[in-house]
């Protein structure tokens, strides 16, 4: 079992939600953190709140689409720490919308999803996310790290309609433990660095309980469990699936019981 105490977590879209959450935890834990963000006023406004917890953080302002910022934000992370223990991409977007639209009273097709909705989503949930995690999986090899890449699926990657952008790059992180842990056995060292995933529901970050009440109302009566899940419960799972060196290759669905509907 991995202990928290001292390691050290990068963490990409830290400046909010589950992000932030979890940089939080790490630190309350002991743990040393490096956030990341476009956003570089949200980042340092983040920073400073995680400072009255711990000293042991440092923000990387970082565009996770650019090679050359993944590649600084991993070295910062040797540099200013000594290693990586969790990995925790989280940084990702929605652009929802219809794929193809067609007019109520002609049938006929009156709008599409355009190239540039969907390759957005595509560019900074999938290639962001291979570029942190090739960087940062590149310095624990090099510098003998043990530790977990925690990937972030959803339940949109079962497909949810309006959001095939969303969708397509959630279901590529739910496949990637799989590849990686595969690679990574035959390479020999498996047993030190692990991949999963963790698959959120509804989670009730600012941006979704600032949704119209009649929006959540009616996404809350496909959950069992009657609310929103909080970012600290996907916290919570994070840390678990760190600590359980036994979990490996697997995505795990964290949603309250979701069913969802036949049209998604």
């Amino acid at each position: 079992m991995l202990t928290i105490q001292d390691s050290v977590a990068v963490i990409t879209g830290g400046s909010g939600g589950i992000g932030k959450a979890l940089a939080k935890y790490w630190l309350e834990q002991g743990g040393k953190v490096v956030i990341a963000d476009i956003m570089a006023d949200a980042l340092e406004t983040a920073e400073s709140e995680l400072k009255k917890i711990s000293d042991d953080v440092i923000s990387v302002t970082c565009n996770v689409t650019a090679e050359d910022d993944c590649a600084k934000l991993a070295k910062r992370a040797i540099d200013e720490f000594g290693q990586i223990n969790l990995v925790a991409p989280f940084a990702g977007i929605t652009g929802d919308g219809l794929f193809i639209k067609t007019d109520r009273e002609t049938g006929k097709v009156s709008g599409k999803m355009s190239l540039e909705q969907f390759q957005k989503v595509i560019d900074i949930n999938i290639t962001g996310v291979f570029l942190t995690v090739r960087e940062c999986a590149e310095q624990m090899i090099n510098n003998d790290c043990r530790g977990l890449i925690c990937l972030v699926s959803s339940t949109g990657s079962l497909g949810t309609a309006g959001q095939i952008n969303y969708s397509s790059s959630k279901a590529a992180m739910s496949v990637m433990p799989k590849v990686m842990t595969a690679e990574f056995f035959r390479r020999g060292f498996a047993d030190k660095i692990r991949c999963m995933a963790v698959a959120p529901g509804y989670v009730g970050t600012p941006m979704v309980k600032n949704m119209d009440e009649k929006i959540i109302n009616n996404i809350l009566q496909q959950v069992p469990i009657s609310r929103l899940i909080e970012p600290e419960e996907v916290v919570s799972l994070v840390a678990e699936l760190y600590r359980n060196e036994a979990m490996a290759g697997e995505t795990v669905f964290i949603h309250g019981g979701l069913r969802l509907g036949s049209k998604g």
